[in-house]
């Protein structure tokens, strides 16, 4: 019994994310997942009790499959604040191709759907974590520059991360994945260390 339901939840996971990727402009419904993964409404319901959670756990889940920790592991090991903000990037900017399809969904949908808002706003939470860490290393290390407080340091990188930059640095502009990465460490470092970063 208790093998069968993590597999039920997987299931569940699996089908929101099919579904959000397919059908990026339109509400997936509890309904429509129940369906793809061949179970009832009321057994979803038991694994996720609002569809908030299922969107939430949804996009972890997406986490866990792409494998986003093992990606992070390097920065999160960096020495120096330099070896972070650069791995931080290198992660998290090599990330989002593999999340975009529900990215795109959950954006298209946040504005009038709360649970997706709420799915995107707990996602964008966990990488300004990431941000606010690789400030907290530059700042330890004496390289952030004084212009910015640790606060709006975080705020311009997470900024700068953002997947709708990526989405059009990439798409509109054409950048290759490698350009985004080499001129995003570059803008970084220009912006929160400053003079260092000529260093």
């Amino acid at each position: 019994m208790s093998s069968t339901k993590p597999d039920t939840a997987n299931r569940i996971l699996k089908a929101a994310l099919e579904l959000l990727e397919e059908t990026p402009r339109k509400e997936t419904r509890i309904s429509d997942i129940a369906k793809r993964a061949g179970i009832s409404r009321q057994a979803v319901y038991l694994h996720f009790p609002t569809r908030a959670e299922l969107l939430i756990a949804a996009t972890r889940y997406l986490d866990e499959v792409t494998q986003v920790d093992a990606r992070l592991a390097q920065s999160r090991a960096a020495r120096t604040g330099h070896e972070r903000l650069d791995a931080f990037i290198e992660a998290w900017g090599g990330h989002i191709p593999k999340i975009y399809g529900v990215a795109q969904a959950l954006l298209e949908m946040k504005d009038t759907d709360e649970a997706a808002d709420l799915a995107w706003r707990n996602r964008m939470q966990a990488v300004r974590h990431g941000c606010a860490a690789a400030v907290a290393a530059l700042e330890r290390d004496h390289l952030l520059t004084s212009e910015h407080s640790s606060e709006q340091a975080t705020d311009i990188l997470w900024t700068l991360l953002s997947v709708r930059n990526w989405e059009q640095l990439t798409g509109d502009c054409g950048w290759s994945q490698d350009i985004y990465i080499k001129n995003m460490k570059s803008l970084a470092r220009r912006a929160l260390l400053g003079d260092v970063a000529k260093v």
